[in-house]
């Protein structure tokens, strides 16, 4: 099992599994730039303090995984291992960052690219920059998670299955469900459109946020749009994108918007 060293940048909004419990898909960079997918990582880990942030490097052993047949999918093999052991910041207009994330791998400007690299099952996971950014959708969700996943799921944390320590069974508690799904719409640098959901925790989170400051959903998501439209157009901005595994060979589009990557405009780049 080959021992891996991560810069993460992708960090989903957590979901519910019948398999795993609460999952959030997680992924990043090595340092040659190629893109790792590590799935399943338990929510509840990264609740404890110790918790990587986007932008750390971890180091952990992990293994290919046998159920998701995507290039990219590992599993971490002790979620625990998964602590920060360095940090990039946003120091020169984030240049270690786009050193890493936009010059040592290809950034992707044309969908028809890479819907068929998903196909083929070249890659899962990308960076896009998209030609331009039109708009930022919501739309309602169902408010509550799927009873028979939550029934299945606190069934199995009684009975020890889902989590190891006494401590995490005896605080089960389900993150709150997204009452509203996020989406930009955009255009590449072909002129096709397209809309693409986004799944960043950066979302969830900052909504959740902006609601309990207020107490107004119109305002919270008056909020999240503010910063994903107006200021991202603002910088430079790129989407780390992901397929879904059940839509990976088969989607018209199977892919998503699963992070956000937003630098400042940096002058000396835009005269190349």
């Amino acid at each position: 099992m080959p021992r891996e060293r991560i810069l993460i940048t992708v960090k989903t909004y957590p979901t519910l599994s019948r398999t795993y419990g609460e999952t959030v898909c997680t992924a990043g960079v090595r340092e040659d730039g190629s893109w790792i997918r590590l799935y399943p990582v338990p929510f509840r880990r990264l609740e404890e303090k110790e918790q990587y942030r986007k932008y750390d490097w971890i180091e952990c052993d992990v293994v290919r995984s046998t159920k998701d047949p995507r290039p990219e999918t590992f599993h971490p093999v002790d979620p625990r291992q998964m602590l920060p052991v360095d940090h990039i910041g946003t120091e020169e207009k984030w240049r270690e960052r786009r050193r890493l994330l936009l010059e040592r791998d290809q950034v992707h400007t044309r969908l028809e690219t890479i819907i068929a690299a998903a196909k083929a099952n070249q890659m899962s996971l990308t960076v896009f920059k998209p030609a331009k950014i039109i708009g930022f959708n919501w739309e309602a969700q169902e408010r509550e998670w799927d009873p028979a996943k939550l029934a299945e799921m606190r069934n199995k944390t009684l009975q020890g299955e889902l989590f190891d320590e006494d401590a995490w069974r005896q605080t089960f508690k389900v993150i709150p469900k997204l009452p509203y799904s996020f989406s930009y719409r955009f255009e590449d640098d072909a002129g096709k459109r397209s809309e693409m959901q986004v799944l960043d925790w950066e979302a969830g989170g900052l909504f959740w946020n902006c609601f309990r400051k207020s107490g107004s959903e119109e305002e919270a998501l008056v909020k999240v749009k503010e910063r994903y439209f107006e200021e991202f157009l603002e910088r430079d901005t790129h989407f780390f994108l992901g397929t879904t595994q059940q839509f990976h060979f088969v989607g018209t589009n199977p892919w998503v918007i699963v992070g956000v990557y937003y630098p400042p405009v940096d002058p000396q780049m835009e005269l190349f």
